[in-house]
């Protein structure tokens, strides 16, 4: 009997354990609203950003835990709360905590990974917003573009990025460099299946269109909708059938004619930031 009990109590204590590991953050918290006490939930190690704007934005965040701060000139101006005073030491030391070639501008943070945010996070948070965008990026990889489409999502006020977790890297400080702080302002959301998740965007009311070379309908043709989705593909392959088929609408940048060779001689960082412009200026005005 003691036994049976015993194995009912571990079961009820996995089962909160799962529980509690589901439960995700809201995308608004991690915009710093300091109303709700973030869950203590993390992904990944700790990582060294670098660079002025990485760090700065790093320091101003609430949801950043920062471990260690470091400069080889004048230190960034930290917020009186933040618990760690940056150290001052030489250049040589700055490089050997870095990665081989890292630009780091004198400054650099050993920071623990952002609070998770799920796709359901950021449907939430668009039921409070007049309009919503959302990116969602079919197999890009490189964390390099990846930072500059996160820096242009922020520009354009989106809410979160969306990437499929087995073919997207991992945050890093060159990308939190090519994010320009945006890695701290815009959420980069990691799911298991890319075309399941735009399925669950369009049920929630998103409207998705995708990037494409071929289609003979421009961007500007795009319904103006307060929900949107842009969908970008991989340099080269671009977006994959099934995520094709799942779109609402295809676009091209630029006129029929030349639109195949504009779309193909843009890089998925530059053809977003054109794409994100597009579509949040056919958003309804509030």
């Amino acid at each position: 009997m003691s036994g049976s009990r015993r194995r009912k109590s571990s079961a009820s204590r996995g089962r909160q354990r799962r529980e509690s590991d589901r439960a995700p953050h809201r995308a608004s918290d991690l915009r710093g609203d300091r109303g709700r006490k973030p869950l203590p939930r993390h992904a990944g190690s700790h990582i060294w950003l670098y660079g002025n704007h990485a760090v700065a934005a790093a320091l101003e965040n609430p949801l950043r835990t920062i471990h260690r701060l470091v400069h080889t000139g004048d230190p960034i101006e930290a917020s009186p709360c933040t618990p760690v005073q940056s150290e001052r030491i030489d250049r040589e030391e700055m490089e050997a905590l870095l990665p081989p070639g890292a630009v780091h501008q004198g400054h650099a943070a050993l920071v623990a990974p952002l609070p998770i945010v799920a796709i359901e996070d950021l449907i939430a948070e668009a039921g409070t917003s007049a309009n919503a965008l959302i990116v969602v990026l079919d197999q890009v990889n490189d964390p390099q573009n990846i930072g500059a489409i996160l820096r242009s999502a922020a520009v354009f006020g989106a809410l979160g990025v969306i990437v499929q977790d087995r073919h997207a890297p991992e945050v890093t400080g060159s990308m939190a460099k090519a994010a320009s702080g945006a890695v701290e302002r815009v959420p980069l959301v990691r799911v298991k299946n890319i075309v399941r998740s735009l399925e669950t965007l369009k049920d929630a009311g998103f409207w998705t269109t995708g990037l494409d070379s071929e289609t003979d309908i421009s961007i500007e043709q795009t319904p103006a909708n307060n929900r949107n989705i842009l969908v970008l593909g991989a340099e080269g392959p671009g977006l994959r059938r099934l995520t094709r088929d799942t779109c609402d609408l295809l676009v091209r940048i630029g006129e029929r004619q030349t639109g195949e060779r504009l779309l193909n001689s843009l890089n998925v960082s530059n053809a977003a930031a054109v794409a994100l412009y597009a579509l949040s200026s056919r958003q309804p005005k509030t």
